[in-house]
């Protein structure tokens, strides 16, 4: 492409008001405030490799560049979209040759997290000697998608999605920029920065094709806006990090009984494209890690609604899912029969191969009995109460407790009869 076609190439919005300094940057005061992180480093003169990790459209580029503008070091853009493992070879050759003249690099990655585990092998060496300082960026979590290795040399700094507030002072610069107003209503505008959903980059790209509209267009009004726009499809990723997200915010608003949370999520995964099983196995493992004993038929409702749904398709079969989160959000929560099998799982790793009591072994051959295997062992239903308050543990081990119910739903009647039972097992000692 000569210079001159290249130069007549039409600048996407986005680009024109990229910010050109730190203080610029809109919904990241936590990094570059007055007492911000990167702010700190530039003002030490020295920052480490960096991660920056944030949602799209929320800056990860544009502060990676001006990081840059502020090191005096030569630098190297790529992504990891379109960069091969040879071209970072020759890159961090030529690296080696500037740091020789004292010259620093810093390479900035786009979409780090693209890179194979082998390609962020090769940037180790690099980083640990001092050949290159690294800023990547990634919309996914770098705890999932980054080796432990290039983890542990770089620090992790996180950009928050932008809000409303910053949302709207892009906007502001965009018609400062092109000299008129977006033809948008309050109701209009209000809608604009929710189908941005955070992204300012996809804002721009909106209110791009906003002021491209013919001049004297009437306000659009929120519905006008909608039809002119397509709708953006959520932010959800199934096999990433909005995927954990969300399935942690329905666990969560299911733990805190707060149904109405928990139906929004429900419905934010669905909308997203998630995999109606997946959300019904962790529904079954909801039941009984968190609703447990205190109401039984919550693993049977949850069973249920999952053949439900196979019987049924998507998206009629999508209601018996909804049905069982109403019923596990609105059930009484107890999480004693998930913490009983924790702990008794630890002492039965901790206290070994030990040999159950004599008395409730049996004895098919005359040589067990004659070690009095069966021995003393009473037949509960012959006793008056049919409860013979025998010890079945491990005689080294002694007696444990794991289960502790709580009085709350069907628990309380489990605690009632626990109790009654030691009361025999003490009377009878």
């Amino acid at each position: 492409m000569t210079l001159a076609l290249k130069e007549s190439l039409p600048i996407p919005l986005a680009e024109k008001i990229r910010p050109q300094d730190l203080a610029d940057i809109v919904g990241q005061d936590k990094l570059v405030g007055e007492n911000g992180a990167i702010m700190r480093m530039i003002e030490a003169g020295n920052h480490p490799s960096l991660i920056l990790w944030g949602p799209p459209g929320c800056g990860k580029t544009t502060l990676a560049r001006l990081i840059a503008k502020n090191s005096h070091a030569h630098v190297e853009q790529l992504s990891a979209v379109v960069s091969g493992t040879s071209e970072l070879r020759t890159l961090f050759k030529e690296a080696a040759q500037r740091r020789e003249d004292g010259i620093p690099t810093l390479m900035i990655i786009d979409e780090i997290h693209r890179f194979n585990r082998a390609q962020q092998d090769i940037f180790l060496p690099v980083i640990e000697d001092g050949t290159i300082s690294l800023i990547g960026a990634t919309t996914e979590n770098p705890s999932f998608e980054l080796n432990s290795a290039l983890l542990s040399r770089c620090k992790v700094l996180v950009l928050e999605r932008l809000g409303s507030e910053a949302l709207e002072k892009i906007v502001k610069r965009a018609e400062i920029l092109i000299g008129k107003k977006l033809p948008l209503d309050d109701e209009a505008l209000q809608a604009l920065y929710a189908l941005a959903d955070g992204d300012g980059r996809y804002l721009l790209s909106l209110c791009e094709e906003l002021f491209n509209l013919p001049e004297g267009t009437e306000l659009l009004d929120d519905l006008a806006l909608m039809a002119l726009v397509q709708k953006r499809m959520p932010l959800y990723d199934k096999s990433q990090d909005g995927h954990y997200n969300l399935i942690s915010a329905l666990h969560k608003s299911l733990r805190g009984s707060d149904v109405d949370a928990a139906l929004y999520w429900m419905a934010r995964m669905l909308d997203g494209g998630e995999e109606p099983l997946y959300i019904l196995r962790r529904l079954v493992r909801f039941a009984s890690e968190d609703i447990g004993m205190a109401d039984p038929q919550a693993l049977a409702i949850t069973l249920a609604a999952k053949d439900a749904y196979e019987f049924l398709g998507s998206p009629e079969g999508e209601l018996a899912i909804a049905q069982a989160v109403v019923y596990l959000a609105t059930a009484p929560k107890s999480n004693r029969v998930y913490t009983a099998f924790n702990q008794v799982m630890r002492e039965a790793k901790a206290s070994g191969s030990l040999s159950p009591p004599k008395h409730i072994l049996n004895a098919p051959t005359k040589l067990m009995k004659e070690q009095d295997y069966g021995k003393y062992y009473i037949y509960d239903h012959d006793t008056p109460k049919g409860f013979s308050g025998q010890d079945y543990f491990p005689e080294k081990l002694g007696r444990k407790e794991f289960y502790r119910p709580v009085a709350r739903g069907f628990e309380r009647d489990i605690e009632k009869r626990l109790r009654y039972w030691q009361h025999l097992r003490q009377k009878k000692s």
